[in-house]
């Protein structure tokens, strides 16, 4: 592109990131005060009446509720990890239905992009990888993949679930829950202990404030768990071994399992202390599990766990709203640990609809809920997006020599079921290497480094040129007012404003330039706006 050209693209770009448009239909309360904005605020459901209590508490009074432009494209994201459609986002857009926000929410809990959003969300917790450091290996990850994503479309309750992990016995390839108990460089009683109490516990055991022998009595559970390998290559099979090392306190005598806040208990030589302590951990009564459970959802729906971090529940880690809390958990055990009713409560809730634009109180709430917090797209949904956008796809591949595997150009980011196989946009824009099961291993930071790559990089502006479904929209399109509707609709979920209309109207018509290059740019301006790249 010319420098003229790219200098106009800047231009645009500037105009809608600092413009209106980011945050439309958002306004600062007027100067009635900050009653108003506590008054203004609608109650949807149980979670709105304890957000705004804690929110009164506090002094802190909430933003406005977002527009439909806002909450569609954030629905969308937050949910199945996609953009809208054009279609969909005009659909949605000239909906006059009072309840449509409830009915796209349920619709978007019930396609099958659910199960691939967030089984790569629960690939990420569950180190689903090939290679180093959890040798899954390949067949056995892409089998461990499938599993959690089937029991993700089938809505399988969440205590089943996590049951069928820590109970699993079997070959890797033929029973892929057992993988739970391979991505470990070390296969310890202790480090598989402190694997479960992160994952479904929220506790780092380390941190945690237990005693020693407190931690021992978890880690005992785990001292029957057998390994072997068979002849077939790369298969392993896990298995309940009732000649498993017991573990030993400082006096050098044998540690009884004993569960947290519990007494020590007997098992009988011929039973799987997994079961035992399954049964302890996924009981309605467990203090830690469902919570857990409820903080984690929060978390990746509003971007800060009501504790937070989510796998960092000790006892002086005070959550945001204890009421709203046990709401949560009490809701997800009487609806039988159905998780997509957690889901739909959340998204539901004015609290998830609030504008991220804070308001003149509510500016430095950086801990709380008074407004949607912003935070950069996941890796995946950034390149699956342009793909969408431009009707292009990517290379992904593990270069590692086992298995140096490639995938086909079509294949979506967040459907990659191995944590080996990557590309270099997505670990430079943070995708997590599966190396831990921390949530703080994804990257979501914007740098210099990627705003950069979306302005100057040759791969995206091959995307943009040469994408067949761009190309094709801007080559069938003789209106430019509708070519203009269809790009912002495509890229940014809605219409453009008055004042971006007509600037890129201007810009369209200009005839130095061909109407393709100059619907190019503009493309290429509002891919690189804060609005496309942000969750907001």
């Amino acid at each position: 592109m010319s420098l003229k050209t790219c200098c106009i693209k800047v231009i645009i770009t500037s105009a809608l990131f600092y413009g209106p448009a980011f945050l439309i239909g958002a306004d600062m309360p007027g100067q009635a005060g900050a009653q108003k904005s506590f008054d203004s605020f609608k109650k949807n459901n149980k979670i709105d009446e304890l957000v705004l209590r804690e929110l009164k508490s506090r002094d802190t009074p909430p933003s406005e509720t977002c527009s439909d432009e806002v909450f569609l494209r954030r629905a969308y994201i937050d949910v199945i990890g996609t953009l809208p459609l054009a279609q969909e986002a005009k659909t949605f857009l000239g909906d006059k239905d009072p309840k449509k926000r409830a009915k796209l929410i349920d619709r978007l809990l019930a396609r099958s992009e659910f199960a691939v959003y967030w089984s790569m969300k629960w690939g990420d917790l569950l180190r689903i990888k090939a290679e180093f450091p959890s040798n899954l290996w390949p067949n056995a990850a892409q089998a461990y993949s499938r599993m959690v994503k089937d029991r993700l479309q089938n809505n399988t309750p969440y205590d089943k679930f996590v049951r069928e992990l820590l109970t699993a016995s079997g070959s890797n390839f033929r029973d892929p829950a057992v993988n739970f108990y391979r991505a470990f460089q070390e296969r310890t009683p202790r480090l598989l202990a402190e694997n479960v109490a992160q994952l479904f516990m929220g506790l780092r055991l380390n941190e945690s404030g237990l005693s020693e022998s407190e931690i021992l009595g978890l880690c005992a559970f785990f001292t029957k768990v057998g390994y072997k390998p068979t002849e077939e290559w790369k298969e392993e099979i896990i298995y309940f071994n009732p000649d498993g090392k017991p573990l030993l306190d400082k006096d050098g005598k044998p540690v009884l399992p004993a569960p947290l806040n519990g007494k020590p208990v007997e098992i009988s030589p011929v039973t799987d202390p997994r079961v035992v302590f399954a049964d302890w951990l996924t009981s309605p009564k467990n203090p830690w599990f469902a919570k857990s459970a409820v903080n984690r959802v929060w978390y990746w729906l509003l971007g800060r766990g009501i504790v937070h971090e989510p796998d960092d529940m000790k006892p002086g880690n005070a959550p945001w709203s204890g009421e709203l809390l046990a709401y949560l958990e009490k809701e997800l055990v009487t609806q039988n640990f159905d998780l997509k009713h957690i889901y739909r409560l959340i998204l539901n809730s004015n609290t998830y609809q609030l504008s991220a634009k804070s308001n003149d109180w509510n500016a430095e709430d950086e801990d709380g809920f008074s407004h949607y917090r912003i935070r950069r797209l996941d890796a995946e949904v950034i390149i699956d997006a342009i793909c969408q956008i431009t009707g292009t796809g990517e290379s992904y591949q593990s270069a590692i020599p086992e298995p140096f595997t490639f995938l086909p150009n079509n294949q979506r980011a967040i459907d990659i079921a191995d944590g080996s196989i990557t590309s270099p946009i997505l670990e430079m824009f943070g995708k997590p290497p599966r190396n831990t099961s921390f949530e703080s291993e994804r990257n979501s930071i914007p740098s210099v480094t990627q705003v950069q790559h979306l302005l100057n990089s040759s791969s995206i502006e091959r995307k943009i040129v040469y994408g067949r479904l761009l190309q094709q929209l801007i080559n069938q399109r003789k209106d430019t007012t509708s070519l203009l509707d269809e790009l912002y609709l495509k890229i940014l979920s809605r219409f453009p404003t008055q004042e971006e209309q007509k600037l890129a109207l201007e810009y369209l018509t200009d005839t130095k330039r061909r109407t393709n290059e100059s619907a190019s740019d503009i493309a290429w301006a509002l891919i690189n706006t804060g609005e496309f790249i942000l969750k907001h």
